[in-house]
């Protein structure tokens, strides 16, 4: 693995990133929880009663969000007509000692990434991040900073996946 290093010690891995996007596969039976023929908001109370455990837990969004948090805003974007996708990032962490998390940015062209993370609810601490904004068809730019809570690390190699 190649990596980026910044001065203080931080750095990102600049290889690929993987990404798994909602594909074509069933997008809307996915969410569909009851399998009813209708993505509702039944589909949103099971998915709310699944992710809290009061009911078993049958969700499978996507083929791999299961009964998430992410799974249930992926559920109520489709009851509002915006569609059952999504882009899921992964990423090889960072070697560099003191990194505290990463921030995720995105944008619709090539080096158009906007300079305010996509996690506003502070670092994300895994090498994974479900991007649940996205709109069919449309497609999005990615670069993971590493950062140690004060300093970001540069941008890693730039990758792009569409919600289809």
């Amino acid at each position: 693995m190649r990596l980026n290093s910044l001065g203080r010690g931080l750095a990102v891995v600049a290889t690929e990133l993987a990404f798994l996007a909602g594909t074509s596969w069933a997008q809307t039976a996915t969410c569909d929880l009851n399998s009813d023929g209708a993505v509702n908001a039944i589909d949103v109370q099971l998915a709310i009663n699944m992710e809290l455990g009061s009911a078993t837990c049958t969700a499978n969004v996507g083929g791999v969000l299961g009964c998430t948090d992410n799974a249930r805003q992926v559920i109520i974007k489709a009851v509002m007509g915006q569609g059952c996708h999504f882009i899921m990032l992964n990423w090889g962490p960072s070697p560099s000692s003191g990194v505290t998390g990463y921030n995720i940015y995105r944008g619709t062209s090539r080096g158009g990434e906007s300079t305010t993370p996509l996690n506003t609810g502070g670092a994300v601490s895994g090498t994974s991040f479900t991007d649940v904004g996205t709109v069919s068809g449309t497609t999005y730019y990615y670069v993971i900073k590493a950062t140690n809570g004060s300093i970001e690390s540069p941008p890693s190699t730039e990758a792009s996946a569409t919600a289809l």
